[in-house]
């Protein structure tokens, strides 16, 4: 009987931290052929990058 090879365990997937909100997340299969390069968690952290970066308070837009 032929056997299914086993998946690794959530445990020990590689883990980063995103760059805009400083939690950690997991590797996912669509990130596998550029993990090396995935910088934040979620489009919204990257679409948010200039805004954490800027070092401003959102609505902070003065009278």
């Amino acid at each position: 009987m032929l056997q299914m090879p086993r998946r690794t365990a959530k445990e020990n997937l590689h883990t980063k931290v995103c760059q805009t909100c400083n939690r950690p997340f997991t590797w996912r299969k669509k990130w596998a052929r550029d993990w090396d390069s995935v910088k934040y968690c979620s489009n919204r952290c990257r679409a948010g990058r200039s805004r954490a970066s800027a070092g401003g308070v959102e609505g902070d837009r003065g009278p």
